[in-house]
């Protein structure tokens, strides 16, 4: 904690930034924030210039050396959730990709005061992991946490889709106990509602109408692998998902639609060819993004940075609750 009494963070694995400007709403300052990939890290750094991004792999990070970091208030990020994904073939800590042994060597470094880490859902619910969630919990609980796993749904936040995550918090056993924050009582907007006014913007008369087809919330937005995937909106499952929400998800594209674009309703398999597709600042504003957040990269890097984020309002709720146990409890008071 600085002497003004701001909670300080570390982020890991940061991507496009959707944990880290949740956490950081949520009153913390990020020390650091380590992140591999160029184009994430030149995304981090227009957005946010006085941010201290490290271009680094996790496992070559050295907080002291690197960040002039021996504590911190809070350790944050999304590890990897390939190894733990189906499409990933759940390898778990056989995966090569697997970084969270290195997130728990870094947990047990710096000693911070609470742990939020981010994966795919199959790692708190699936039997496969069993002795993965048990060898998370005697980890740190060796070290002097309490350990809890959930999973959200970012719709119960107020994102416009379907999003299950698991979180896994821990705190100092010494600090009061965590309580997983509420969802909201109303539901989420609509696809409609959230881009309507974005499908206007060069002149498409036909928003209007568009947006009442788009009357629910989105499926789970995909972003590929680092390497593999990003193109499109997913398999033909969720094509067939989003074209009920009068959608092509065949690829993204650079621009909304033009005056001279007509809906077309097909029936049948590929019946969403249709429809207009997304650009990927739209498929931002339906994780949760700000208007104003902007990404680095050609239009697929910038879409896997978008599909691959934790959505900032379930991040800054998360982060919310874990500030207030760090603040209500006494060493919060007394620094």
């Amino acid at each position: 904690m600085l002497s003004d009494g701001t909670l300080t963070s570390l982020e890991i694995c940061a991507g496009g930034g959707g944990q880290a400007l949740g956490v950081e709403r949520a009153g913390f300052q990020h020390v650091a924030l380590v992140e591999r990939n160029p184009r994430a890290c030149a995304t981090l750094r227009q957005n946010r210039p006085s941010w201290n991004v490290i271009e680094k792999d996790l496992r070559e990070f050295e907080p002291e050396r690197d960040a002039n970091l021996t504590t911190i208030d809070l350790l944050a990020g999304g590890v990897p959730c390939t190894p733990y994904s189906i499409a990933g073939h759940q390898k778990g800590v056989n995966d090569e990709r697997d970084l969270l042994p290195v997130a728990l060597q870094l947990a047990k470094d710096l000693r911070p005061r609470a742990v939020m880490l981010e994966n795919v859902k199959t790692l708190a619910r699936d039997r496969n992991f069993a002795a993965v969630r048990q060898y998370i919990e005697d980890e740190l609980r060796t070290i002097g946490y309490d350990v809890q796993f959930e999973v959200l749904d970012a719709q119960d936040f107020g994102v416009p889709q379907t999003r299950k995550r698991t979180l896994i918090v821990a705190v100092q056993k010494e600090l009061k106990k965590f309580h997983w924050p509420m969802g909201a009582w109303e539901l989420p907007p609509t696809v409609g509602e959230v881009l309507r006014e974005s499908m206007k913007e060069r002149g498409w008369g036909g928003a209007d109408e568009w947006a009442r087809l788009a009357h629910d919330i989105a499926p789970t937005i995909v972003g590929g692998s680092e390497k593999h995937g990003g193109g499109d909106l997913g398999p033909d499952r969720a094509k067939q998902r989003w074209g009920q929400l009068a959608v092509n998800g065949d690829s993204t594209t650079d621009q909304v639609p033009g005056p001279d674009f007509a809906l077309q309703h097909n029936i049948g398999r590929g019946g969403w060819k249709g429809y207009p597709k997304l650009t990927p600042e739209q498929v931002a504003l339906l994780q949760g993004f700000p208007a104003d957040w902007m990404f680095a990269g050609s239009r697929t890097a910038r879409y896997k940075q978008i599909g691959n984020a934790f959505p900032p309002p379930v991040a800054h709720a998360v982060a919310s609750a874990i500030a207030d146990v760090l603040l209500g409890s006494p060493a919060g008071k007394a620094a």
